[in-house]
């Protein structure tokens, strides 16, 4: 049965309404973006693309910082516990990389706002000028005058409030750069602190692990063994001669890692703490035997090359001595004889078997001296010695100084004194005849008043005339005191002397200031008035039947020279050059005589390097009698 007309009516009017809402709804949308955009005119697009170019060249500079702010924290380390000094530096780096960047973001963002603003300042009042045209508005000179003025006004403020700002950002960046640098230096100049705590733990983890090793059965090959033996080489191999963190190599801490977790199963497969502690205490007996026997030796050694010539100085000795026999008797003779006994002149002794330690004694000295025309230096030693000395002062003499060299066995009064004969030392410094010949000053030189009496390991660096001017005050000798016990030459009267015997404790002060030979100021005068030649000599027989004092001729000086001392400054001598290896640089550079006491003398291997140059620089290496020795500095 067909559908009724009305019925059919009301479905055409359903699809017509449908259709045209169709219809309007895309027709409208062209229609409303057509007229908002106004395309079809030149003026509608510039207007668009002035919006599009300020929308997409403005950035929001809040949104910008939360969302940096955001990033930092998402990427934040964790902070490293163990082993976190071996990655300062790095963590250095990142910090101040942070910071730098999101400094200069900051930076960035804010002087394009400022360039943004300009710009869209400019494009604003370009825009009103034309929009006045556009509506056929017809502007009067003055209108136009005014307006140009308007516009160059306010671009004046706007460049003066950009460059204020500019400036401030200028100045902040400097501030920032002057923080950071400073926070870079301080964090560098903590990193620059020496440590060895990384070296110390590894040599702790080799100790453990071979102390679980000495728990394995003997011959076990098990794989825990094998791990512990690879994990020693590993850390012995990495450690090496390290003394310090920064020679350790990168994989060092990696390598600490491992060796550790391979302890922890040694742990696990050996709980028992009694064992291992009696087992740590039995190798620490071990190690403390080993390096005493091992610094016996090395003492011992020591002494041995103290006591011993080199082969260089023996090979010169014997060409000297060569040399000097194939000269007639006229060659032998020295200049300037008549000055020998001159009581005018400054006069230095130095009793010597050495032919380049007196040489230097010599040249350092002359050197030194603001009139070596008045020096005169009597140089004394044993026949073995004495024609290889005169040979060497022929062949380099000292300028116009005038040189006197004696040999003691032409001494015939000596004859009758004993000095080293009653000691029982093998030691050539205690047993040597020249070591005693200080005593005999007066005699050697009957015609004198004063002298300077030097060891033969000293080194003059500066002018020694103002001790001539020194008023002795009726004493004997001057020297230099080492009763400071804050300084190595420290000494006390009772180290070198014995006060349990009732004659010396008597007679002398145990708490007396001890002083040191090396460089003296002798009044021979004053010497001979107190004859202390012959006290000197009842100090040494009654050493010989009892023991007084230690051997060697300082506890006898201290004997025979009791209260007739006369205190120098400390900057007339330093002392330790060959026994103190922290002796003060500026206090070396300063003192008028160095002296190397101790058995590291400067001419020999056992020399401590640091101050062997202020030796050598007297020494001429280049010359041929030394190169055909092998003498080197």
């Amino acid at each position: 049965m067909p559908p009724p007309p009305t019925m059919k009516k009301i479905r055409r009017w359903q699809r017509t309404l449908i259709l045209a809402l169709l219809s309007l709804s895309v027709v409208a949308p062209l229609i409303f973006v057509s007229h908002r955009l106004n395309f079809l005119t030149p003026d509608g697009r510039r207007d668009f693309l002035d919006d599009l170019s300020s929308f997409a060249y403005r950035p929001d500079p809040l949104k910008l910082n939360a969302i940096e702010q955001e990033g930092a924290e998402e990427l934040e380390e964790p902070k490293q516990v163990v082993y976190k000094e071996n990655d300062f530096g790095v963590a250095i780096s990142n910090n101040s990389e942070r910071t730098n960047d999101s400094e200069d973001s900051l930076t960035d963002g804010s002087r394009s706002n400022l360039l943004e603003v300009n710009v869209s300042e400019v494009d604003h009042h370009e825009r009103q000028v034309e929009e006045t045209q556009q509506k056929g508005l017809s502007l009067t000179d003055g209108e136009k005058r005014n307006l140009n003025e308007t516009v160059m006004h306010n671009l004046d403020i706007s460049t003066n409030s950009q460059s204020t700002r500019s400036e401030n950002i200028e100045v902040g960046d400097k501030q920032s750069d002057r923080k950071a640098t400073r926070r870079h230096q301080n964090s560098r100049s903590q990193y620059r602190k020496v440590t060895n705590h990384k070296v110390e733990e590894i040599k702790d983890q080799i100790v453990r692990a071979r102390a679980y090793l000495s728990f394995a059965p003997p011959g076990s090959n098990s794989h825990l063994v094998k791990e512990l033996k690879l994990r020693i080489k590993d850390m012995e191999r990495i450690a090496g001669e390290a003394t310090h963190d920064s020679d350790l190599p990168r994989s060092a801490l990696q390598k600490m890692r491992h060796m550790e977790a391979s302890l922890s199963k040694a742990n696990r497969a050996f709980p028992d703490c009694s064992s291992m502690a009696s087992k740590l205490r039995a190798m620490n007996h071990n190690v403390e035997e080993q390096l005493r026997s091992q610094q016996r030796q090395a003492t011992y050694l020591v002494h041995l090359a103290a006591r011993t010539t080199p082969k260089g100085l023996h090979c010169l000795s014997m060409r000297l001595t060569a040399d000097y026999f194939a000269l007639g008797p006229e060659q032998r003779k020295f200049p300037n004889e008549n000055k020998i006994n001159d009581p005018k002149l400054y006069h230095y002794a130095v009793f010597s078997d050495n032919v380049l330690a007196s040489a230097v004694v010599v040249n350092s000295t002359v050197s030194a001296a603001k009139e070596e025309e008045k020096i005169v230096f009597h140089v004394v030693t044993n026949s073995l010695y004495f024609p290889a000395i005169s040979m060497w002062f022929l062949l380099n003499p000292p300028g116009s100084a005038t040189v006197h060299i004696q040999n003691m066995d032409n001494f015939k009064w000596l004859s009758k004194y004993s000095t080293s004969k009653k000691y029982d030392s093998n030691d050539p410094r205690y047993t040597s005849e020249l070591n005693y010949l200080r005593f005999y000053l007066p005699e050697i030189f009957p015609a004198l008043h004063k002298i300077v009496l030097f060891d033969h390991d000293v080194v003059v660096q500066q002018d020694l005339s103002g001790l001539w001017n020194a008023n002795m005050e009726g004493k004997v000798i001057g020297a230099v005191q080492t009763c400071e016990e804050s300084e190595s030459s420290f000494h006390r009267m009772n180290m070198l002397i014995n006060f349990s015997d009732p004659f010396i404790a008597k007679r002398f002060d145990v708490n007396a200031c001890t002083w040191a030979f090396g460089m003296n100021l002798l009044d021979l005068q004053q010497w001979r008035r107190h004859n202390l030649t012959a006290v000197y000599h009842k100090y040494l027989q009654m050493g010989s039947k009892r023991p007084l004092f230690n051997t060697g001729s300082l506890p006898l000086g201290w004997l025979t020279f009791y209260n007739k001392t006369m205190v120098l400054d400390r900057r007339w001598q330093v002392l330790g050059l060959g026994s103190d290896s922290a002796v003060d640089g500026n206090e070396i550079e300063q003192s008028a005589v160095i002296h190397y006491d101790g058995v590291r003398k400067p001419w020999l291997d056992i020399a401590m390097r640091r101050y062997k140059n202020y030796w050598t620089k007297f020494v001429n290496f280049d010359c041929p009698l030394l190169q055909r020795c092998n003498l080197q500095a």
